[in-house]
């Protein structure tokens, strides 16, 4: 398997970054898009790669909030054919910033023209061979989303956000499971122990995505390197809303399991 970050916080050798993420995969012949960014610029950064994303089979969206899913209507068309494999939800997201309640789901716009292109899936899902979707299984997640101030619309109301929308990507290789989770809201030790229970008896090999981390005290983060370490998993590549701060914390807790990624960046398994 091959992982690509085709766009990230930290622009790297001629390619540019924004607040956002977006990484294409090969998987046994499959080629997966994991989120679509702030924009198009995932397009761009493709091209600068040498990625066709013309031959993408399927993409996933990670959850619903703007960073990563703003450019799925350029992915929609660009790509004609694929589908965008989501958790519902992902249209329903709301976030509290600078005392205002603003929405920051899947813009609007997309549903309206590509909706018929979105499928919107439960449970634990397989896209393909060797690949699923997985939800959460945590209970009282929704603490998490109090915390972040991000709240989910239901019943014509809003909710602290459980993260329901959220779903990990997780891919089988010969060597173990890579879960893809690309802010990990739902906290990423958590999601590594679901991972685990779902596929009992699998290697973790590696968690690879942000870790929403950016506001997080020194010793919040520390305790989270604790937490992760005791999972076994194998390592962590991690970026985007991680933060510079935590990244720091994160390696001198957990020394060379921590790879930090950027625009660019290439992850074979």
């Amino acid at each position: 398997m091959r992982a690509v970050v085709l766009s990230d916080n930290i622009p790297w050798n001629g390619l540019d970054g924004e607040w956002g993420l977006s990484v294409h995969i090969v998987h046994r012949g499959t080629e997966i898009l994991l989120d679509a960014g702030a924009s198009g610029l995932f397009l761009e950064n493709a091209k600068r790669l040498g990625i066709d994303l013309s031959r993408v089979n399927y993409a996933v969206l990670s959850h619903g909030h703007s960073d990563h899913s703003d450019g799925m209507e350029a992915f929609f068309e660009t790509v004609p054919e694929a589908r965008f494999y989501v958790r519902p939800g992902c249209d329903a997201c709301y976030m509290l910033e600078d005392g205002k309640m603003t929405y920051g789901g899947v813009p609007q716009a997309v549903v309206e023209r590509f909706g018929d292109r979105m499928t919107f899936v439960e449970g634990d899902f397989s896209p393909s061979e060797g690949v699923w979707l997985i939800p959460h299984k945590t209970p009282g997640l929704a603490a998490y989303g109090e915390a972040d101030e991000m709240y989910i619309a239901r019943g014509g109301k809003l909710e602290p956000d459980d993260y329901a929308h959220e779903q990990s990507l997780v891919i089988e290789t010969d060597q173990g499971l890579v879960i893809f989770n690309s802010c990990s809201h739902g906290g990423a030790d958590n999601i590594i122990r679901e991972v685990g229970k779902t596929f009992p008896g699998k290697r973790l090999l590696a968690l690879v995505g942000g870790f929403h981390l950016f506001r997080r005290t020194d010793g919040e983060v520390r305790a989270l390197a604790r937490r992760i370490r005791d999972t076994g998993v194998g390592a962590v590549y991690t970026g985007h809303c991680t933060g510079t701060r935590a990244l720091e914390v994160l390696a001198e807790e957990l020394g060379s399991l921590v790879h930090p990624f950027h625009t660019g960046l290439v992850m074979e398994f």
